[in-house]
This record gives structure tokens, C-alpha cells and sequence, in this order.
């Protein structure tokens, strides 16, 4: 009772502190004039995994689509690439985002499975940024699980090797495709 008595009053005083941009689920980066302050804002909009069906020591090729709806230009994020709710690549992206907003960003990063054991994994591919104010949209979960086999045996289905998943925000409405 004490822990929901806590959470509704820090409820409260950010709906005080921030009034609309907290209930809209945004927040502005304040640069401590008052004034609300640049706004920085990346959206994971697309994620494809391929092979979805692989062996161990295969690399597993995750490519990216991130929409910057950023006003202000900032330099570095960091790319992660969760299997199982653990980080297995990552890496720091060193180029300027923002300053124009609606700006389409393709990142690749790659899993290489050596020494991985065999099994399911549910693939996460996430974006930060800090002072990002919306995280809530930074990520995207692949519903097909990615199958790893030991090297030289066939996959469960039948199937063989290879093939891909993707996950797509559906806000996103990517040009020169049918919707």
C-alpha cells in the first residue's frame, strides 16, 4: 500500500512539473532556461532479421530502419541486439542525428553465434539516445524466434536454413510500399 501511495504522489508531481508534455507521454530536454529546450526523439521503425533459421557459428545480420524526429543535432547512440533478453552485439554509433527532424537512419549490426548454444532465441534490436523523450519507442521485438542448430543437423520444421523476420512499427509507412 505504501509503494502505490509513493507512485501516485510522483504521479502527481510530475503532472504538476511537466503539465501536458507528461500526459502526452513526452518530455523536452530542458536546457535549463525554462523554455522547454531541444527536443530528441529516435524511433526504432523497422527491424529485419535474417537467417532466422541458422546453425552455430553462422552471423546473424539484423538491419534497421530509425526515423529522427529530432530539432537539435547530437553525435552518439548506442545499437543493441538482445537474444533472450541479453545483450549479444553492440556497438556505438558515431554520426549526427537530428537538426532536421523526419530523418531516416539504416544501421546494420551483426551476431556472430560462434560458441552459442543451440535453441530458440527471441530477438530485441534497441536504439538509445540519451535525453531521448520518448524510450517507450526505441526498441523492437522479432515475434518469430530466431532457431540455432548445431552445425550439420536439419531444423525441427523441416525447413531448411535461412529465411527472415521482421518486426515494423505499424505508425510506419515506408515510401514504394503497398499498405
Amino acid at each position: 500500500m505504501r509503494r502505490i501511495l509513493t507512485l501516485a504522489i510522483f504521479g502527481a508531481c510530475a503532472l504538476l512539473l511537466w503539465g501536458d508534455q507528461a500526459r502526452a507521454g513526452f518530455l523536452r530536454v530542458s536546457d535549463a532556461d525554462g523554455g522547454g529546450g531541444p527536443y530528441v526523439n529516435l524511433i526504432m521503425r523497422e527491424v529485419r532479421v535474417s537467417p532466422i533459421r541458422a546453425h552455430v557459428g553462422d552471423v546473424i545480420r539484423v538491419d534497421m530502419v530509425i526515423a529522427d524526429q529530432s530539432d537539435v543535432t547530437y553525435a552518439r547512440g548506442d545499437l543493441d541486439l538482445l537474444a533472450n533478453g541479453r545483450i549479444v552485439a553492440s556497438r556505438r554509433v558515431d554520426h549526427g542525428f537530428g537538426g532536421q527532424g523526419e530523418r531516416i537512419h539504416r544501421e546494420t549490426i551483426q551476431w556472430n553465434t560462434r560458441g552459442v548454444k543451440p535453441g530458440e532465441y527471441k530477438i530485441r534490436a534497441e536504439f538509445h539516445v540519451w535525453g531521448d523523450a520518448s524510450p517507450f519507442d526505441n526498441f523492437l521485438d522479432i515475434k518469430e524466434p530466431l532457431v540455432l542448430q548445431p552445425q550439420g543437423t536439419a531444423f525441427p520444421s523441416g525447413e531448411p536454413g535461412g529465411g527472415a523476420a521482421q518486426a515494423r512499427d505499424p505508425r510506419y509507412k515506408p515510401a514504394g510500399i503497398p499498405q
